[in-house]
């Protein structure tokens, strides 16, 4: 996999801190998780152009991993920076599935497929995409947003 910015991908840096890693400077897996996150929380803000918190606390929905497959290919070692990229497979009613990498100097650390499903708090339920958020899934998939994220 090469970090060559594609239109379709979107790319985020992540230092590897010592509270990222276990006793042996290495991340202790779950942290990818979290890192996972925040990569779906700047991708909304950066390349989507939707505001992540405002999703969340005005139009009271969330997006939940409801499924996640991971293979671990390498450690990612402390003091390390490592890039996460994401892909949009596909979109359907209500769920997503993302493709995501952990990168290091071009090499994989993790691949990732992650399900996420958008629920109303209201409800406690999933619901389908919100139209404007809909059309800019889309947009992403198919290479039509600009990449103010990362230069080329």
């Amino acid at each position: 996999m090469s970090t060559e910015t594609k239109k379709d991908v979107f790319y985020s840096d992540v230092l590897v801190r010592f509270s990222h890693c276990d006793p042996a400077g290495i991340i202790f897996y779950p942290h990818y998780f979290v890192m996972f996150n925040g990569l779906v929380e700047d991708w909304f803000n950066h390349a989507l152009g939707i505001d992540y918190a405002g999703f969340i606390t005005n139009r009271r929905m969330g997006l939940p991993m409801v499924n996640i497959q991971c293979d671990f290919v390498a450690p990612s070692k402390i003091g390390e920076v490592i890039t996460l990229t994401l892909q949009v497979e596909r979109i359907g009613n209500s769920s997503l599935k993302l493709k995501v990498h952990a990168l290091f100097e071009n090499q994989i650390r993790i691949t990732a497929l992650l399900t996420l499903c958008v629920n109303s708090f209201e409800t406690g339920r999933a619901v389908p995409f919100p139209d404007d958020l809909r059309s800019r899934l889309v947009d992403f998939q198919q290479g039509r947003l600009d990449h103010p994220w990362r230069s080329a």
